[in-house]
């Protein structure tokens, strides 16, 4: 379900899309621009209010619940072993002779005293170099996601001349349900193989370096730039050494073109101008431009848009062919990750281990990812738009620079999870039983609870659950 709600958004954003941002207000009817115009801006905020509309009429049946629910006899333990295979789930009678259920807390400790545990607990965890190699690879695995993706719809707008309406609709139609079958294939695998840790593991690894090789291919997909007059290329297309790059040219100085938009037209000579004012077109017709250098002024016309790259087509169907198959095999990794990371811990903190997992995934493959990969974006920019003096959003990029800068952050991603891979599994072939059996008495909040309430005590007292202390 993670999985098919971003699906859902793609799709519900590629219909907004095509919507005008300001359609409530005005009669679209009069519009001379379309949505493939790039000053066309959709209505972003309809989604928001849909999904806020949705979130607030499910919360209503959530007060149907009642105050508290009914305890049923371990549930959690026989969902897990009907979940991992049965030859390593196995669970040794505790050392003190009794059974204690392993979310059972100690009565007497007051929550300021069970949180004053936390960090304990968290150290005892993070000191695994298994759970925190398989944490820290989650993240990268994340980071690549919440990096990559978000930004390639801009990508396929740029590398291949799309849409933002056609490039969310094939992500939502194409990558993601993708994905989503990865994650049901990695699960099946696991179960039908009945496969060990060292097994999940390996699995792990090899789907990761498969993932790899397909982002690898994606730094030859793509696009290039193209000449563009007086940012690419000088006006005139001439390749005079010292010639200047400026998109302002004698040609069009008496047009008074302004660069807070970006809309490009494609000359008869084969050569992108930013707009029609900056290639001199004299007439809404989009004919007698002075700045094209094919002839008779009747042949001096451009069209809107930007002017074809040779095998752009070709390479952006196989570049959605490749990223079908890199989401499917890269997510098929997720529940291996997952099986051996609730092996690798005690009983007792299971659910707290999954707490860490998933605040480290936000912490760490959530924030900083979009930022890095945002400002690499950046960095390859060729033309920014102004707008009052002031610098405003890049509007035409470096297209090969971009593609292998982009690419190469999600590549060294996915190296770096490799390597967390392969210390993960050095770790279990070195020592397999002290990183995968589990023990009834693992370190948990209550029994930290009364070991330090042991030490406050005196060296002569002992707690009952001592002998349960787990120590790696």
């Amino acid at each position: 379900m993670l999985v098919f709600g971003p699906a859902c958004g793609f799709i519900l954003g590629s219909f907004c899309t095509k919507i005008y941002v300001d359609a409530v207000f005005i009669d679209t009817s009069n519009l001379d621009i379309t949505p493939d115009d790039p000053r066309w801006i959709g209505a972003w905020w309809a989604g928001f209010l849909l999904c806020g509309a949705l979130l607030f009429f499910s919360s209503l049946l959530m007060f149907g619940f009642p105050q508290s629910l009914p305890l049923h006899p371990d549930p959690a333990v026989e969902s897990e072993q009907a979940m991992l295979p049965e030859r390593e789930y196995e669970r040794p009678p505790p050392s003190n002779g009794v059974l204690r259920h392993p979310l059972e807390l100690d009565s007497g400790a007051s929550c300021f005293q069970q949180l004053k545990v936390i960090p304990k607990v968290t150290k005892h965890l993070l000191s695994n170099p298994v759970f925190t190699c398989i944490v820290l690879a989650a993240c990268m695995e994340i980071a690549v996601v919440a990096g990559f993706a978000a930004f390639l719809g801009k990508y396929l707008e740029q590398q291949f001349n799309l849409t933002t309406s056609s490039a969310n609709q094939l992500l939502g139609m194409t990558a993601i349900p993708c994905a989503c079958l990865g994650i049901f294939l990695g699960g099946l695998l696991v179960k039908k193989l009945s496969l060990s840790a060292l097994g999940a593991i390996r699995m792990a690894m090899l789907v990761n370096l498969v993932s790899t090789a397909c982002y690898v291919s994606f730094l030859f997909l793509g696009c290039d730039t193209g000449p563009v007059a007086g940012v690419t290329v000088p006006y005139g297309n001439t390749s005079a050494p010292g010639a200047a790059l400026d998109p302002y040219s004698p040609c069009n100085k008496n047009c008074e073109c302004q660069t807070d938009s970006f809309t490009p037209v494609c000359g008869a000579d084969g050569v992108t101008y930013l707009s029609a004012c900056f290639a001199g077109c004299n007439s809404t017709n989009l004919t007698g431009c002075a700045c094209l250098t094919t002839g008779p002024p009747e042949n001096a016309t451009v069209v809107p848009g930007k002017c074809p790259s040779p095998g752009c087509q070709e390479a952006f169907l196989t570049f959605l062919c490749v990223m079908c198959v890199c989401s499917m095999i890269g997510a098929m990794a997720q529940t291996p990750s997952v099986i051996i990371l609730i092996r690798t811990v005690s009983p007792e903190l299971k659910s707290y281990a999954l707490g860490v997992l998933f605040l480290l995934l936000r912490l760490l493959g959530f924030i900083p990812p979009p930022l890095i990969f945002g400002a690499g974006i950046d960095s390859t920019c060729l033309f920014w738009s102004t707008f009052c003096g002031e610098q405003g959003a890049c509007v035409l990029y470096d297209n090969v620079v971009y593609r292998h800068l982009y690419v190469s952050i999600a590549i060294a991603l996915k190296s770096f999870a490799f390597l967390l891979y392969t210390t993960t599994w050095q770790c279990l072939r070195k020592n397999y039983k002290r990183y995968i059996k589990t023990h009834e008495g693992g370190l948990s909040t209550s029994t930290e609870y009364r070991d330090m309430e042991t030490e406050k005590a005196g060296p002569g007292s002992q707690s009952p659950s001592e002998d349960s202390f787990v120590r790696s």
